[in-house]
């Protein structure tokens, strides 16, 4: 599927970035910044081999109803999700980091069509990176609606 090797060259990009970044934390946020953005574009298209790529296998996801998924229950949801996304954006993202770890918190944007009716939902997360075996793994994320 081309879509498919889209998104994974995109991760694999961030995944050598990751690799050959220097020891400044600069670096580090773009690799981030870019693994992010690798994360919509894998939703968008519902790859699940390439954002089976960005987390590790301990990920813990907090979903927007409280509900808490593993790194399996996740890929699963994705892989069968019957609401089309045509476009999810990160947006405002900042990067703290602490040595190894990372924190990324940042708002979203999801456009598509619902029920033949299009929606915009937009919400919050926070991502939580390790710098492990080479590269940056997510193993924490959780995502709150922004309701208005």
């Amino acid at each position: 599927m081309k879509t498919t090797g889209f998104v994974m060259l995109l991760v694999c990009s961030a995944l050598l970035l990751a690799i050959g970044q220097n020891s400044g934390d600069s670096g580090a946020r773009s690799t981030l910044l870019a693994l992010e953005h690798a994360w919509d574009q894998a939703l968008e298209r519902r790859d699940v081999k390439a954002l089976a790529a960005i987390f590790d296998n301990s990920l813990v996801y907090v979903d927007f109803d409280g509900k808490l998924l593993t790194k399996a229950d996740y890929l699963a949801r994705v892989k069968s999700n019957t609401i089309p996304m045509d476009q999810i954006v990160a947006e405002q993202m900042s990067v703290q980091m602490f040595g190894d770890t990372a924190i990324v918190v940042g708002t979203y944007r999801v456009k598509g069509v619902e029920n033949g009716k299009p929606y915009l939902r937009r919400g919050r997360f926070t991502d939580t990176w390790i710098f492990t075996a080479g590269h940056w793994m997510c193993v924490a994320s959780e995502a709150t609606p922004i309701l208005h």
